[in-house]
């Protein structure tokens, strides 16, 4: 604070005159006024503009920069965390059960895989089987996506407080402790084990490796800034699964083999896309936790990214289905759709605006995972009503 010029006479004489004024009073001999009362006089004065206090610039930044308020944690008042035990809420909060988009695009590349799958099986896999598969994929989805995220805020518990959308995750907040976090995590894991078992014997030897990918996700945070390609091979593993799970042997069944490799890189691709659009939403406080991410890096190009990523996946999407041997239901409806659903969501999606970024992540995962699906199901019912000698014809030219 600096002061231009000295206060008036004016105002000095009165402040005399309270100094002489309260020694007349018992109890106050020798007392000087207030601070509080000097200012009223001083505010009572007409002052000219050029007499006034001015603040330096060093009160002036101070001002302008206003400290944070703390976040305060509020119990959930809507939705399927407000009908749940309050001892509950911390620990569905922590799997994000009411966050289900998570849950949805790790089980699209299973629902992929089994319906690609289904027609090269020998006998060519019933509806039946087809659904029974699917559900019990998207009931391991929905545990392993609680488990991942788990480990995700175990690693992440220093980091998550300094990041306004994480900052009251439980752990971060305190709700949860780490050991606790990490019992439950267990639990989590040996639920998934016993939903993998009841798959086939070879999905145990496939899908058990994947875990590997589970736990180096968060660490690939603090060390690359494509975690994002982590994470793709991590929730891009169902596209392998699908296979085995219906009886074909990847090893010894070579267009099985093309169509589930290619797949599964088709989906690390939209994986990609997807998680580049929802790591927009923290790009901010990312860079000030020091948290690395392929939106930071490419920040001024990436729509331009966004496309490259789209053609890659529908061109690997489409040469897994020409080496699954795929009719035209599946290159017009999950190739042609997945084009147009993802060239629309990057012309349309807002990267400045979080609300936005977050609607299309939700919805881009319905839009584009529901065509990719639609396709593949019009491909197996159309075979499937062309009966098994059809099937017959196409085993034979795999086998050539």
């Amino acid at each position: 604070m600096r002061f231009i010029s000295l206060p008036r006479a004016s105002v000095w004489a009165q402040y005399q005159a309270l100094s002489v004024n309260s020694t007349r009073f018992p109890g106050k001999v020798n007392s000087r006024p207030a601070l509080i009362q000097l200012s009223k006089i001083s505010n009572q004065q007409p002052w000219p503009s050029y007499l006034r206090v001015v603040p330096g610039p060093e009160a002036t930044a101070a001002s302008s920069t206003t400290p944070t308020p703390p976040a305060v944690y509020q119990s959930p008042k809507s939705g399927i965390l407000s009908i749940l035990p309050a001892s509950w809420v911390p620990y569905a909060e922590l799997v994000r059960i009411d966050k289900p988009a998570g849950t949805y695009y790790l089980f699209f590349p299973c629902l992929f895989s089994t319906l690609m799958a289904a027609p090269m099986a020998m006998p060519m896999a019933s509806a039946g089987s087809v659904i029974g598969t699917s559900l019990l994929f998207f009931s391991g989805a929905l545990i392993m996506r609680g488990a991942g995220c788990s480990i995700n805020d175990l690693w992440d518990r220093n980091l998550d407080p300094h990041v306004s959308r994480t900052r009251l995750r439980p752990i971060a907040r305190g709700a949860i402790t780490p050991f606790k976090g990490l019992v439950f995590t267990g639990v989590q894991l040996l639920t998934g084990l016993g939903i993998l078992l009841q798959f086939p014997l070879p999905c145990l030897f496939y899908g058990v490796p994947s875990l590997l990918l589970v736990a180096s996700y968060p660490l690939a945070k603090r060390v690359t800034y494509y975690p994002q390609f982590v994470l793709g091979l991590t929730f891009s593993w169902g596209a392998i699964m699908g296979f085995p799970a219906l009886g074909i042997d990847l090893l010894s069944h070579s267009a099985a083999l093309t169509a589930a490799s290619c797949l599964y890189a088709s989906n690390v691709a939209w994986t990609i896309l997807y998680d580049m659009i929802y790591a927009h939403m923290d790009i901010k406080d990312d860079a000030k936790a020091g948290i690395k991410s392929i939106a930071l890096k490419h920040d001024a190009e990436t729509k331009q990214v966004l496309t490259g990523l789209a053609f890659t996946q529908v061109g690997l999407l489409a040469t897994a289905g020409w080496a699954a041997g795929a009719g035209p239901a599946f290159f017009i409806g999950s190739c042609g759709g997945a084009l147009v659903t993802l060239g629309y969501m990057i012309k349309r999606v807002n990267l400045k605006s979080v609300k936005d970024c977050w609607w299309w992540f939700v919805n881009g995962c319905w839009i584009t995972g529901g065509v990719i699906s639609i396709g593949l199901a019009a491909d197996y019912a159309v075979k499937m009503i062309e009966g098994p000698e059809n099937q017959e014809v196409t085993q034979g030219q795999d086998s050539v």
